[in-house]
């Protein structure tokens, strides 16, 4: 921690000395730089020595602060998963960082964190918080392995499919914006920029648009198959008894630990630019472990972008059942087929007909509405897609959910995890007879639709997967 924690302070301070040395007057930028960097190096420091933990047979219990004095403390029965993570600094001095998920905790910015341990005391301490049986083990075998996956070199091909390369590129633009406000720098004092600028301005705004557009998507392309080396290098997912590890990252390395009494099920998740090359991800449905904050930064992603057969080998593996993953799912009629294409020619005949208005009222150019026309055939490719990506099944005990176009999901569920359904109809369901059945569980995302079933084959979904639910409130024909 004396090593580690004052460099991560002094770089988490890096923008602010910088600005500070530029913006500095009579010279003296650079001396407040240096008060600046070792105050930055002092809050390291501190944190070791007002930072403690202790591990006692029922609690983990973790005090830090200095000023303002706070203790964590976690029931140990309340542990849902151990990650273990180290960036290069760390793993250059052997340490690991242990991050305790309660389920709960996990939902914030804030956990049970210990930073950083030796990687060694962090695996035995990982083994220690997950074993829930009270009695010592009296073997030092290791456990059968099995492995179910490990990333191929070929699969970095999907990398550019993903577009995480956005937001590298929006980070990095911000960043310069900022630093050039805070420091008050001149843009025309780069000659480069004026040159890309000056050219960009003389060629036609056709040609501009089109040089702008390809050097956007090479840019992207690159930092996303970079963001993707850097994430998902050495995956590799593994199966023991009763857990499932999954270890990943390049600079920084990432163990995570999924206890498979708490897995519910998993999702297979299909952006479209990767579902036009094959591809897509694998994720878990388990409780304890977060959800909703992308498949590279939460807890729960089985499989990085890979061929979509390989998703749905890995799921079968994952769930002990191989045909839920890529069977033959049963439409939703021709009710859910007609409600696709009035909600894409809606949207269309709003748009284009305020542009209309607009020209008509506000004399604008006739062009915007007539390129408005497009949205017709588009909107009905769009609502064609959907409704062939959309529908269900219940088979071998778990439910099976699939809808979405420019991000298609099938999301593979056990009824023995389902604790509730929700059957939500709006004005133009009810209208057309449709409803939309919604699974509830404490895993994952907590609920799983299924839009526009017709009302009996909803009501009877949800009765065959968890029968006795629905009693009370059915009355059935004889």
């Amino acid at each position: 921690m004396l090593a580690v924690h004052p460099v991560q302070e002094a770089i988490r301070f890096l923008p602010v000395l910088i600005g500070v040395l530029f913006i500095g007057r009579n010279g003296q930028g650079h001396i407040w730089s240096l008060v600046g960097l070792g105050i930055a190096i002092a809050g390291g420091l501190l944190r070791w020595f007002t930072t403690t933990y202790q591990i006692t047979p029922t609690h983990v219990r973790v005090k830090r602060g200095l000023l303002r004095r706070r203790e964590l403390s976690v029931p140990r029965d309340r542990v849902r998963s151990v990650d273990l993570t180290a960036h290069p600094m760390q793993r250059i001095l052997g340490l690991s960082r242990v991050v305790i998920g309660t389920g709960r905790s996990d939902r914030s910015d804030e956990g049970v964190t210990l930073d950083a341990l030796a990687a060694a005391e962090a695996a035995r301490l990982r083994e220690e918080l997950l074993r829930r049986t009270a009695k010592p083990v009296v073997t030092e075998e290791k456990p059968a392995q099995k492995e179910l996956s490990r990333l191929s070199p070929v699969w970095v091909r999907y990398g550019p499919f993903t577009l995480s390369g956005i937001a590298t590129i929006g980070v990095v633009v911000g960043s310069l914006a900022n630093l050039f406000n805070e420091t008050h720098l001149d843009p025309d004092e780069f000659g480069l920029l004026n040159s890309v600028i000056g050219q960009l301005a003389a060629a036609p705004l056709a040609v501009a648009i089109l040089e702008v557009t390809v050097v956007a998507a090479i840019l992207v392309a690159v930092l996303s198959v970079i963001a993707y080396v850097l994430a998902f290098w050495n995956f590799r997912l593994v199966r023991t008894d009763g857990t499932l590890h999954v270890t990943r990252g390049l600079l920084t390395t990432r163990s995570t630990t999924i206890e498979l009494r708490r897995l519910r099920g998993v999702e297979i998740s299909e952006p479209l630019l990767l579902r036009a090359v094959g591809g897509a991800r694998c994720m878990a449905i388990t409780t304890g472990l977060r959800a909703g904050r992308g498949a590279e930064h939460g807890g729960s992603v089985l499989l990085p972008p890979a061929p979509l057969e390989e998703a749905r080998r890995v799921a079968g593996a994952v769930i002990d059942s191989p045909p839920p993953a890529g069977q033959d799912l049963l439409r939703h009629g021709p009710k859910a087929h007609r409600r696709r294409y009035t909600r894409a020619f809606a949207v269309a005949t709003f748009i284009t007909g305020v542009l209309l208005l607009l020209w008509w009222l506000a004399k604008w150019p006739t062009w915007p509405w007539q390129a408005a026309l497009v949205l017709y055939p588009v909107g009905a490719l769009l609502a064609e897609d959907r409704f062939r990506n959309l529908g269900h099944a219940l088979t071998q005990g778990r439910l099976v959910f699939r809808h979405g176009s420019l991000l298609r999901r099938r999301y593979v569920l056990s009824c023995d995890g389902v604790i509730g359904f929700v059957m939500h109809r709006s004005f133009f369901q009810r209208r057309a007879g449709l409803v939309t059945l919604t699974a509830t569980t404490a895993a994952g995302r907590q609920h799983y639709a299924c839009t526009d079933l017709p009302g009996h084959e909803a009501v009877a979904l949800a009765d065959a997967a968890v029968p006795g639910l629905l009693e009370p409130f059915l009355v059935r024909r004889e």
